[in-house]
């Protein structure tokens, strides 16, 4: 499989990858190179200068996963990627303390004059009277995000002794009090606070929140910092406020478009301290952030889910250090009722007990549909697309969780409807083992790893020794066999691990015997 790696991804995370893959470093990328190239990668890394539009993702037919290193993801496509089942990652903390720091740096930069007194002392000039700053202590700081970064600020703020109050819709009281930080509505933070820092996303709701009308209403030696994203502060507005006087100063590292032109408002706007971009640019930043995505790639290329999708639930590492050990088993599960019950399926219910009720289970219930769909889709079914594949067909899907496990730690039960018939097949773990304890009525003790042949049969003798002298007749091995009971007397479950495939006509053959009530092949290494 081939990896592109653009826009100067550091080297460690390139070296990971090399180690499985053909990796292909452009680290100037023009758009037009892209749209040419991209069909025959498997991978994308890019940090914010490639821009990965629908155009791109519809040419990538090779492409399931785009790794972005670093948080924000407005330059990709996310709801083509999304459509095309193709996986959208980021690093949500891998630069978090590299955009805090460059933050603080800014704002202690413009409070006191730093940027243009070492301009003027570069040119021999000694203005200590013109450039008196002002003090952070004592002051209010309004925070609008209180995400990682946000919150970070919040902290050192903290310590320089500042107030600190916060806009964010979705915080809780709980959470901000344990910071010692006031929620504010957007509208008083914008009122009362003397340095305003930004640290939301660019969303449709966020673009241009802060402009002129916004600016009036703030204090009138306000100071603005923006190190998230450009576009959330209007650059006109900002710059004809600071021309005013409507804003005291302001610190800026992110653009609505980068670099800057030669006629952008910002560069004859007075008080404004400019820097390019750099709020993760650290070399442990830059690290940190391409060991998570190539890190991330590895996994999804490998055929494993990638916590840090931004297209599908997030799910943070200490859930998934609980789930991961159930995640194949959760997809054979539902590749065993897709072989099974060979009908279209119209309810699944995912039953969780035990131990593993405590997390949220969401993913594994994806794997179940990820196991059930991928046989039957011409398309490849993986963690992004299997929810709304299932959607597509109809599939209604349900979580059940009970505390009581039985005699197993943990036990995760699948059953399925058609409308005429309900199928039900359950799985747990012995130790890092996978195993199929349940197919319907039947007890078994199951390896999904492997090739099984099914038959339903009468409890009677000679049942079992013709099947064996049949398959063995036609060059069949089988490696291991377990017959299921039910209270029931009179029907038992055959199940025979075969080291090769069944041809169709051998399965009629079999299905064909006396006592045997049917044979079907489930192939756990196709699924």
């Amino acid at each position: 499989m081939k990896v592109l790696a653009a826009d100067g991804i550091s080297p460690k995370g390139i070296e990971l990858l090399k180690k499985d893959f053909e990796v292909v470093v452009k680290d100037k990328l023009p758009a037009e190179e892209l749209l040419e190239i991209i069909p025959e990668f498997d991978a994308l890394m890019v940090r914010s200068a490639s821009k990965v539009t629908k155009e791109v993702i519809e040419r990538a037919k090779n492409l399931k996963i785009i790794g972005r290193a670093g948080v924000g993801v407005d330059n990709i496509d996310i709801p083509a990627a999304t459509a095309r089942g193709i996986i959208v990652i980021n690093s949500p903390g891998g630069n978090t303390i590299a955009a805090t720091e460059h933050t603080m740096a800014m704002m202690l930069a413009m409070s006191r004059n730093i940027p243009v007194a070492n301009e003027t002392m570069h040119k021999g000039e000694w203005n200590r009277k013109k450039y008196v700053g002002v003090e952070l202590r004592g002051k209010t700081l309004g925070v609008i995000g209180m995400g990682r970064i946000g919150s970070g600020v919040a902290k050192r703020a903290q310590a320089f002794e500042m107030n600190v109050i916060a806009y964010d819709p979705y915080i809780n009281e709980e959470r901000a009090k344990a910071m010692d930080v006031k929620v504010c509505t957007l509208d008083e933070v914008i009122e009362n606070a003397d340095f305003i820092t930004v640290h939301m996303p660019l969303t449709p709701e966020t673009k241009g929140m802060i402009g002129m009308e916004q600016m009036k209403k703030m204090k009138p030696n306000v100071r603005l910092i923006n190190c998230a994203r450009g576009g959330i502060i209007v650059e006109e507005d900002l710059a004809e406020a600071l021309k005013q006087g409507i804003v005291a100063a302001a610190a800026i590292d992110v653009y609505t478009s980068e670099p800057l032109g030669a006629d952008h408002p910002y560069l004859t706007a007075p008080n404004l301290t400019l820097t390019p971009h750099l709020g993760a640019s650290t070399a442990e930043a830059q690290v940190r952030v391409s060991m998570d995505v190539a890190e991330g790639i590895e996994a999804c290329l490998h055929g494993k889910p990638v916590a840090t999708a931004v297209n599908m639930a997030p799910v943070s590492p200490q859930v998934m250090k609980v789930i991961s050990p159930y995640l194949t088993l959760a997809e054979r599960l539902g590749g065993m009722v897709t072989s099974l019950v060979a009908a279209p399926v119209k309810d699944l219910e995912v039953t969780y007990q035990g131990e593993i009720t405590q997390v949220n289970t969401g993913l594994l219930t994806t794997a179940v549909l990820k196991g059930m769909l991928n046989p039957i889709m011409e398309s490849e079914v993986n963690y992004v697309n299997a929810p709304g594949f299932a959607k597509e067909r109809g599939v209604k899907v349900s979580e059940v969780k009970k505390a009581d496990a039985g005699d197993y730690a943990n036990l995760i039960t699948v059953k399925v409807s058609t409308g005429k018939k309900d199928f039900v097949v359950a799985g747990t773990l012995f130790g890092n083992d996978g195993r199929i304890v349940r197919i319907d009525d039947f007890r078994v003790d199951v390896d999904p790893h492997a090739r099984l042949l099914v038959c339903p049969h009468i409890n009677k003798p000679g049942v079992i020794g013709t099947i064996g002298s049949l398959l063995g007749n036609n060059g069949i091995n089988i490696s291991a066999m377990e017959v299921g009971k039910t209270e029931e007397e009179g029907t038992n479950l055959m199940i025979l691990t075969v080291d090769n495939d069944i041809p169709a006509e051998l399965l009629g053959a079999l299905k064909a015997l006396d006592g045997i009530f049917d044979a079907k092949l489930v192939n756990f290494y196709a699924i």
